[in-house]
């Protein structure tokens, strides 16, 4: 999946907890976040105001959670596994190495292999 595509199908399943996100649709769209919060950082800064980033943190909350949720499916756990990161530090490490990890290959409970 490229950045534009991995982009759109996060924004476009923003409130979608449903089937799988593959590995590459879920790190272009962190990147994206990336670049949006240094952007809105950037903008801030300049014209003096905290609004900016937090609008743009705001809008991408939701995408964050599903695509987050999608990828745990592409590893065949459950989405409340998401909870992890409420753990400080190790609930950190835990999702990063499952979101590093390939997912499982074929279908599995949570719908068909998203690289097809």
């Amino acid at each position: 999946m490229t950045f534009e595509q991995s982009i759109r199908t996060c924004l476009n399943k923003y409130i979608d907890i449903e089937g799988r996100a593959s590995r590459s649709e879920y790190w272009w769209f962190i990147l994206f976040n990336i670049i949006v919060s240094i952007i809105a950082g950037i903008l801030d800064t300049m014209l003096g105001l905290g609004i900016i980033g937090a609008i743009a943190s705001l809008a991408l909350l939701a995408p964050n959670i599903t695509v987050g949720v999608r990828r745990l499916h592409d590893r065949d756990k459950s989405g409340w596994w998401l909870l992890l990161c409420l753990i400080p530090l190790i609930g950190f490490i835990v999702l990063l190495i499952w979101f590093v990890q390939k997912g499982t290959e074929g279908p599995n409970r949570f719908g068909g292999d998203p690289i097809v």
